[in-house]
């Protein structure tokens, strides 16, 4: 499988989004500023269908992690998952028992008898619309646990460009640290490159000091071309990290679809120099689902992408199912999933 030539941005040396020292201080890593757009790199973008699906499926067949590496790798990915809550039953109450949940994602009796007692294991972060961004923000003050807010018309994004970017600028006075926003499939299905890219931009600009994650709406989109071709061009305007779906789609996250999106990932950064994060969601469930996912990132982009600062899993009920194996690992039996009550 290829995605793109090796150097797709050649060239391409002005930054649009200068991080502040603050950013770069609060970050392992710097934020990636964007480049220009370049749109012999976006045409250059390629996928072998067939190599990415024969890829893909034998990232869970032909490696086996068991017993403590399988309980250390899902306790990583605990701490990679934006504990998320995007209903039209949403309430303050539920919201807050999430955030509750955020904090202490794994009963205490698991960890302890995991030697993980005294290591604050927490959720990456919690994911709610705008309305609860204030509601989420308070419960979890003091946890370092960031709030993510969908925004820009999700899940559709299809309201007045000036309300989007009003939305963006909302959750950010209301204390989100993460903006989720979904782009206009639109413009990926008609080759809009640099409609697309403004547009991406424009959502940054209004993103300041939060972190941006461009949601691709991967199973709108068509092709794994097309996957690609917005995966670098949502690069290049500036998306700190970019995410398959909004997890409302027919299809959401797949392991070819990922596939794909972090070798853009990869190949922006042996182009630029900068890094871009990745978020799968929606279909995530299973505990092998999240390990499968794990391993990807770890192959093909090396072990800084299994931090929650370059990785998340857009997902809440993986956790119950993480949980559960985890009580296997500890006692030998599988217990009910109201055992492990998410909020």
């Amino acid at each position: 499988m290829t995605v793109s030539p090796a150097s797709p941005l050649a060239g391409a040396t002005l930054h649009r989004h200068p991080a502040t020292s603050a950013e770069a201080a609060a970050s392992p890593h710097a934020r990636n500023p964007g480049t220009p757009l370049n749109l012999d790199g976006v045409e250059a973008a390629r996928v072998n269908l067939s190599a990415a699906e024969r890829r893909a499926a034998t990232l869970s067949t032909r490696r086996s992690v068991k017993k403590d590496a399988q309980a250390a790798w899902l306790l990583k990915a605990v701490t990679c998952i934006d504990l998320t809550t995007l209903n039209g039953d949403d309430t303050p109450g539920k919201v807050e028992r999430l955030c509750a949940k955020a904090r202490h994602p794994v009963r205490s009796d698991l960890l302890a008898a995991l030697g993980m007692a005294d290591r604050g294991l927490t959720a990456g972060a919690v994911c709610v619309y705008h309305r609860y961004v204030a509601t989420a923000v308070e419960a979890l003050e003091g946890s370092g646990i960031p709030v993510a807010a969908v925004s820009t018309g999700f899940p559709a994004g299809l309201s007045p460009f000036d309300l989007r970017l009003k939305e963006i600028e909302a959750s950010v006075a209301a204390g989100a640290a993460e903006i989720d926003i979904v782009i206009t499939r639109a413009h990926v299905l008609r080759g809009e490159w640099q409609a697309l890219y403004d547009e991406v931009a424009a959502f940054r600009q209004a993103c300041g000091d939060a972190h941006m994650k461009a949601i691709l709406g991967t199973g709108d989109i068509a092709t794994l071309r097309n996957v690609a071709k917005a995966s670098m061009v949502a690069m290049m305007a500036g998306a700190d990290f970019i995410k398959t779906s909004t997890g409302k789609e027919k299809v959401n996250a797949t392991l070819p679809v990922s596939l794909a999106m972090v070798r853009c990932i990869r190949s922006y950064r042996e182009a630029t120099g900068h890094i871009v994060g990745y978020k799968p969601a929606g279909g995530i469930s299973t505990a092998k689902d999240a390990l499968a996912y794990l391993i990807l990132m770890k192959e093909e982009l090396g072990r800084d992408w299994l931090e929650p600062s370059l990785f998340r899993f857009g997902a809440s009920s993986l956790l119950t199912d993480i949980e559960r194996q985890l009580e296997h690992h500890v006692t030998g039996h599988y217990s009910a999933a109201h055992r492990h009550p998410m909020s």
